[in-house]
């Protein structure tokens, strides 16, 4: 029966690891919000947007390609508009 109990305890352990390895987990305010991860790392898997600016956000090379800009427009946050212009500008800033 012990032997159960620790098989259970490092499968659970093992599923939580695996979690963080795969999402991001972004406050937004007073949200949280999940985005998952392109590959699996410990990167930002906690993330603030609070006191923030949008462009330190979006500067952010592996949130920016794992769609934070999205989940920016979903919270309303930023318009489509503004989104493709800030990524516009990050792109142009790494040229140079």
């Amino acid at each position: 029966m012990k032997s159960k109990r620790k098989y259970l305890f490092w499968a659970i352990l093992a599923g939580i690891v695996y979690f963080f390895l795969s999402y991001h987990i972004i406050f937004v305010g007073n949200n949280l919000k999940l985005l998952k991860k392109s590959r699996h790392t410990l990167d930002y898997t906690f993330f603030s947007t609070q006191g923030k600016t949008d462009i330190a956000i979006l500067s952010v090379d592996d949130l920016r390609e794992d769609g934070i800009g999205e989940l920016l427009v979903e919270m309303g946050r930023l318009s489509e508009d503004q989104l493709e212009m800030l990524i516009t500008q990050i792109e142009e800033s790494r040229k140079d």
